[in-house]
């Protein structure tokens, strides 16, 4: 049984949450922070970058402790406000492309994080844990959700569709062209049933912010041993999540680029392909592949189809069947010589939302020798392979949607 439920989000006002609201801090070039920092005085990267303030660099728990300054700061001049009622948010985003996305925004359960309710796809890395878990801690406050799907609800989405045709409490487009809607639910019997219906359910996956979680359980840990009086209520069991349907969830591929081909030739590189893959010459036209199993490669000018020589590669478990781990198990790791995917700076990773074109321009400039591209895993993939207990390697989703920075902040 899973245990989410509504909390007092502090929010900016309606008049500023455009301005406020921002990407991922590390999604920004330099260029587009300092234009944003230079010319909106409301943005949100405004708190996460508080240096910015004084011309300079800072970092750890000297930056922590600023990053908290500027949010009291947006508080105290009420750019910021706290809802006075525990609330559930509908948050939807329409794209450039009109694809939509519905959830909910709403607080998951450390418990649940820990007994399994909430299921994981990916290793965390522990240093990365720690370090989110010590900013978290000096500054109060989450301002990313993470991203949680469950089976899709009739009585969830009928609650959802009918407040959805009320005027939205936040209505904003982004230079990205998507459109980001927020409506607050704040009536109690709707909050009984959507946190009735959670409650029926099994099995909660996070599609994207396992580092969020796992910092969001260690916090736990450190504020309920220092809390003499815990009561197990308290929001910090608790991480703000954004809930949504299967059938919403968009995910990508992750393609691969590698900085050299490990001292073979190009000619010896082919030669070890060619043992475990039928290889095609596709010649310069963009080429990506379309059924599981098959890769794109792109080496030397030229494009490449490579499909597996079944008779010489099993598939015993869930995780061999995705193509990730395939592809690192038959060659990254066996040819190239990548073995910690994680940590070696010889491969990089690139979106499969971008044009394969993009990949190739890499490649030409003389970045990277050798790229490879691959079909999106699919929902059902990432569900078995949490449910057996499975991890898969890094950068093997792409997950959308992609929520803004700031519009909802949940407080321990």
């Amino acid at each position: 049984m899973a245990k989410v439920v509504p909390f007092k989000a502090v929010k900016p006002t309606r008049d500023k949450v455009s301005l406020v609201a921002s990407r991922s801090y590390q999604s920004y070039t330099q260029a587009e922070r300092e234009a944003r920092l230079d010319y909106n005085p409301f943005s949100f990267l405004h708190i996460v970058n508080p240096g910015y303030k004084y011309a300079k660099e800072i970092s750890g728990e000297a930056r922590y402790q600023l990053v908290k300054n500027r949010y009291l700061e947006f508080k105290e001049d009420g750019i910021f406000v706290q809802d006075k009622k525990p609330s559930f948010y509908i948050y939807k985003i329409v794209d450039r492309d009109n694809q939509e996305f519905n959830g909910i925004v709403a607080a998951a359960s450390v418990e649940d994080y820990l007994n399994d309710v909430i299921k994981k796809h990916e290793d965390t890395i522990a240093t990365r844990e720690t370090v989110f878990k010590d900013y978290l801690k000096t500054v109060g406050f989450n301002a990313e959700p993470v991203l949680l799907t469950y089976p899709d609800n009739s009585e969830i989405s009928t609650i959802t569709n009918k407040i959805q045709e009320q005027r939205a409490e936040f209505e904003f487009t982004t230079t990205y062209r998507d459109t980001h809607y927020l409506w607050q639910i704040d009536n109690e019997a709707h909050v009984k049933t959507i946190t009735a219906a959670f409650a029926k359910m099994e099995t909660l996956y996070i599609a994207d912010g396992h580092h969020r979680s796992s910092s969001s359980n260690l916090l736990c840990k450190d504020l309920k041993a220092e809390n003499k009086n815990h009561q197990g209520n308290e929001t910090y069991n608790f991480f703000m999540s954004f809930l949504i349907p299967e059938s919403e969830l968009k995910i990508h591929e992750f393609n691969r680029l590698v900085k050299d081909l490990n001292g073979f030739t190009k000619e010896e590189f082919l030669i070890k392909l060619d043992a475990i893959y039928r290889i095609e010459n596709r010649g310069i036209m963009p080429y990506k592949p379309s059924k599981p199993h098959h890769f794109s490669m792109y080496l030397d000018g030229e494009f490449y189809s490579l499909y597996l020589r079944k008779t010489n590669y099993s598939f015993e478990t869930s995780l061999d069947e995705l193509d990730a781990q395939l592809l690192y198990q038959t060659i990254l790791k066996p040819i190239l010589g990548i073995y910690d995917l994680r940590n070696d700076n010889r491969i990089d990773y690139l979106s499969g939302k971008k044009e394969i074109v993009n990949l190739k321009s890499k490649i030409d400039s003389g970045e990277f020798k050798v790229g490879f591209g691959m079909v999106p895993a699919t929902i059902e993939q990432m569900k078995k392979i949490a449910d057996d207990g499975l991890k898969m390697p890094p950068k093997s989703t792409y997950i959308e949607p992609k929520l803004r920075s700031g519009v909802t902040i949940y407080e321990f």
